[in-house]
């Protein structure tokens, strides 16, 4: 078990940020709110998931909808405890611990600031080691845990429940049309598990490998080495191309920010171009005809002297950055993961899916 504090809530921020894969929205206000708890007195354990009992009540937490909206809409910060409170109200009991469903981006954090607001401890994983756009693509779901009952909050805590679906995809569908209605940004409680369920489905100790990504780019910075490298170092990751953004293409339909951008080479990248599309996520990157690295392995853009992770929604002309391809944990490689998780569940069916060599994590002392 440990405690966050000031500094691991800016490490966990960097690491998820990077882990994100461009979406999952931004860890800041995640990082700021949870700050202000722990100034003001909050305890917020992480406990490793092999010391949290088989029969505790486990739930997820977080927001869901489009990262854009998170920028431009800031919500009260306790939605996902509003939805926390139905589902409870719902099963007639209380839960336990509360685990994220994405370690990357805005989700590694606000699950925090509930367990805080909450005085509940987080378990250390989630459900996907990096960030996906859509529900179904977790491995609890993907493994067998059933994806209802779930609940939804918005800004003025309305809530929605479902109180049962026939599987997450359908979940998706209904849960994206409600969170549109409810301005583009949701707080959502799902699934509640056993803990037995959670330790066969989560994938371990990602809370404290975005630990060691932020601490080790904070140090790297400080010492004037290479944060980049050092993130390599951590992560078991590759350098796949380092440019400056010069287009990038941005919409939102169907509750996604959508979009492709293009990064003209520099260094050793001199005089090739880069292009990745993104749906929330980045997708797939390309250098020509070529295809470098896809889902659900990790293409992570971060700035080329910082590391800074740079999410979709900041993205813009001029940027000079680096894109770092990450393996993707074990749990997503499996034939039943890629066909939630792969190029064609992305809508690039012809698309093989070739795994970047190396080891998820594999520099981290987790």
């Amino acid at each position: 078990m440990w405690v966050v504090d000031e500094g691991r809530l800016e490490h966990i921020a960097i690491g998820a940020g990077i882990l994100g894969t461009g979406g999952g929205g931004n860890p800041y206000y995640g990082k700021l709110h949870a700050r202000r708890l722990v100034r003001d007195g909050a305890v917020i354990e992480v406990v490793p998931p092999d010391e949290v009992p088989d029969d505790a009540l486990v739930v997820s937490v977080g927001t869901m909808g489009a990262p854009t909206v998170g920028v431009e809409r800031i919500g009260r910060g306790d939605e996902p405890l509003v939805a926390l409170r139905a589902l409870e109200h719902h099963l007639g009991r209380k839960a336990t611990h509360i685990i994220p469903s994405e370690i990357g981006g805005g989700n590694s954090t606000k699950p925090m600031v509930i367990a805080a607001m909450a005085g509940l401890p987080v378990v250390d994983g989630d459900a996907m080691g990096r960030a996906f756009p859509e529900l179904q693509m977790d491995t609890f779901s993907i493994y067998g845990v059933p994806i209802t009952p779930a609940a939804l909050a918005d800004i003025y805590h309305n809530v929605t429940l479902f109180p049962y679906l026939k599987d997450a995809l359908t979940l998706e569908r209904y849960a994206r049309a409600v969170t549109i209605q409810m301005g583009g940004s949701a707080g959502y409680a799902f699934p509640g598990m056993s803990g037995a369920e959670m330790k066969r489905t989560a994938i371990p100790l990602t809370l404290t490998l975005a630990d060691e990504i932020g601490r080790t780019v904070i140090s790297a910075r400080s010492e004037h080495t290479d944060p980049v490298q050092r993130v390599l170092d951590v992560t078991g990751g590759r350098a796949l191309f380092t440019g400056k953004v010069t287009d990038v293409q941005r919409r939102m339909a169907a509750g996604f920010a959508r979009g492709s951008l293009e990064i003209e080479g520099t260094g050793d990248s001199r005089g090739m171009t880069m292009g990745i599309d993104f749906q929330n996520e980045n997708l797939i990157a390309r250098t020509g005809n070529e295809i470098i690295a896809v889902v659900p392995d990790l293409i992570c853009i971060v700035d080329q002297e910082t590391a800074e992770p740079v999410t979709t929604e900041v993205l813009r002309y001029g940027l000079r950055v680096a894109v770092i391809g990450i393996p993707a944990p074990e749990m997503l490689k499996t034939p039943e993961a890629l066909a939630v998780v792969g190029p064609a569940a992305f809508g690039y069916p012809e698309v093989e899916y070739r795994p970047l060599p190396g080891v998820y994590g594999q520099g981290a002392t987790t």
